[in-house]
Parts: structure tokens; sequence; C-alpha cells
């Protein structure tokens, strides 16, 4: 449902995670209702958080953004008032949603924590959105979801800095030869088939490359797959990709995050720990690039994209081939996939 409107409010929208020990089970009890996962697979997923203390990094990022995000707003408008509600954790959306119903909010604009298209991190959010309204009945304000931002300049400008600053860590005569791995949460093959998600992340890691000045020696590879292993998903994974590249020589390593906007448990645990572990083992230097964060180019691309939503007026901002993304979805886009039977759980439940 898309309001003709003003709009009245700005919805921050995520997945949501765990802050102790005691949270970890409901949280992943929420991330697996209504799926099919051996009990053996969550109390592994549970381990995860149990080496961080049962925190996940992500309520506490998406409490900075807003942090940043307040001050912008005041200032260079639309001052909306903020709110922030997640699909698996508190704040939980449908709660958001009944204090921004009882606040006389009517139409509001969301921004999902997910730049690019696929059935868990675009279509399930517009289910979540509806689901959340049904229960609150006629009294439930209109959400609507801001498109998808892989390739807005702010984005892509954002990773490059964070890509140039990991660079900077290398002597600068080794820096043309280092070896760049984006990495993305890997999803079933049936899934992409329904959507646009790795020629997004084809396309996002191409443009950041070569803003960066570094065109030649990358690679955009996957982390955090889970499901059967007779289920095909994209490959390849990270950890076989530095293997693989350990055999052809390369000592230098750059892995940058670029399906992520903040450090979820998946890219401190899969990346800055169990990737990390490896390319020491073999004598490899890697360097994990930061995430979005609060850059103040991210912060900026927000309000741009709330801007370019409520004027309705101009050219959207994108670079590359593929141009800006529509603001309201196909009703056939980014399906579950004919086999993928859902979300699965991934290897640390907070992908999108």
């Amino acid at each position: 449902m898309t309001s003709q409107q003003p709009y009245d409010a700005f919805l921050l929208l995520s997945f949501g995670g765990p802050e102790g020990m005691n949270d970890v089970m409901p949280f992943l009890e929420n991330v697996l209702r209504g799926k099919n996962v051996p009990k053996e697979r969550m109390m592994a997923v549970a381990h995860h958080y149990e080496q961080f203390g049962g925190v996940s990094p992500i309520n506490e990022q998406n409490r900075q953004l807003i942090a940043a995000l307040k001050p912008v707003i005041e200032e260079s408008g639309p001052r909306l008032p903020i709110y922030w509600g997640n699909r698996n954790w508190h704040p939980m959306l449908e709660d958001t949603m009944r204090q921004m119903a009882d606040d006389g909010i009517k139409n509001a604009l969301a921004f999902v924590t997910s730049a690019y298209s696929s059935y868990s991190s675009c279509r399930q959010y517009l289910e979540d959105i509806e689901q959340a309204r049904e229960k609150l009945g006629k009294r439930a304000p209109t959400v609507d979801k801001i498109r998808v931002f892989h390739n807005h300049p702010g984005f892509v400008q954002t990773n490059t800095d964070n890509l140039q600053e990991a660079l900077s860590n290398f002597p600068a005569g080794e820096r043309p030869d280092v070896e760049i791995a984006f990495t993305a949460h890997s999803i079933p093959l049936s899934m992409d088939s329904h959507c646009e998600y790795k020629q997004q992340l084809l396309e996002t890691s191409r443009l950041v490359a070569r803003a960066a000045q570094h065109p030649n020696h990358w690679s955009l590879c996957y982390q955090s797959r889970s499901g059967p292993a007779t289920q095909p998903w994209l490959e390849p994974d990270i950890c076989d990709h530095i293997r693989n590249l350990h055999e052809k020589g390369v000592t230098n390593l750059v892995i940058m995050p670029i399906g992520f906007v903040s450090d979820h448990m998946e890219v401190i645990y899969d990346l800055d720990t169990e990737a990390h572990l490896l390319c020491s083992q073999l004598g490899m230097k890697m360097i994990r690039a930061k995430t979005a964060g609060v850059h103040p180019r991210f912060v900026q691309m927000v309000l741009e994209l709330v801007q370019e939503r409520m004027s309705g007026a101009g050219q959207p901002q994108a670079l590359g081939k593929f141009g800006a993304n529509a603001d309201v979805c196909a009703p056939d886009c980014c399906q579950k996939g004919a086999s993928a039977g859902g979300r699965p759980l991934p290897a640390s439940a907070e992908a999108h």
C-alpha cells in the first residue's frame, strides 16, 4: 500500500539482534518461526553469540545511525520524527507502529538497512509492514519503503572511502596488487533467480573498485550460507576463495562486506573471526574494510533518499548501468523462489 498523502514520520526498519545472553534464544526463535531448522543448528548459531556475550552490534549501530540522522534531518529537512522498528528483536516493528499510531502518525517513510533486492532484504520487509498494519487495524499508519540504494552515489562513495582506508594499511608499492574480496550474504540460487541480488552486488563492487582506482584485482564472494548441502547457493564461499588465493600465491587481501551496511554479527564472526583466523593460518595479511555505519556520506544519502521520495521531482541519483530502482516494487519481484522455502537460518542470523 502506498500513501498519497504527505509523510509525517521517518521509520528506520532493520533486522534486530540480541543484546545479552538472555536474549539469544528468544531472538533465534523469532528468526526461526515457521522454519524447519534442527535444534542443533540453532544451538550452533547461539554459540556464535556466546563468544560475544550474547550481544550483537546491530542494535547499537542502529542507535548510532538514528543519532547521526537527527541533526541532519533537523537542519536540512524534512523535519520528521524518527522511529525505529525491527523484524526479530526489540524494538519490534509492531510495537513501534502501535506507538506511531498512538502519536497520530498517518504516513511514514521507511528506510530499510539493506541496499539490495532479494526476498529477505526487500520483499519480506514489505510483508512485515503489512502484517503489523493488519494487527493494528484501521488506525495503522501507512508505511512506504524507500527504494534500494546499491548504486546511489552516497553508498558508492562511502564504500570507496572505506576501501581506500583499508588499502592504506599496505605499503604503497604493494597496494596495486592487493586482492579485494567483496562479500555478501549468500542466498539459495532459487531465491536469486527471482531478484537482481547478484547483479546488483557485482555492479556495486565494480563501481567501488573503479572509484578506488583498483579495478583489476577484485572478486565477489559470499558468506554465511546454511541449509541442506543438496540446495545450491551463491558461491564462492569467502573461506574457499581465501584458500584459492593462497594457492595462487596471494599474500595481501582486503575483505570488504559490501553486502552489509553495518557490522552485523555475521561480519564480526564470519569475517573478523573465521576468515581472519584462516588468513593467519595461511600467512596472509588480511584487512577487513569498514561497513557504511555512520559515515557522513552514508548519513547524507539517507536524507537524500527521503527528500527524493517526498519531492517526487527530478532524476533519482544512481551510478552505473542499472539506473535507480523503482520507488514501488512490482507485485511479482523478489519472491522466495520455488525451493527456497522461506529464508533459511544464516550462520549468525543477521543477514539483512
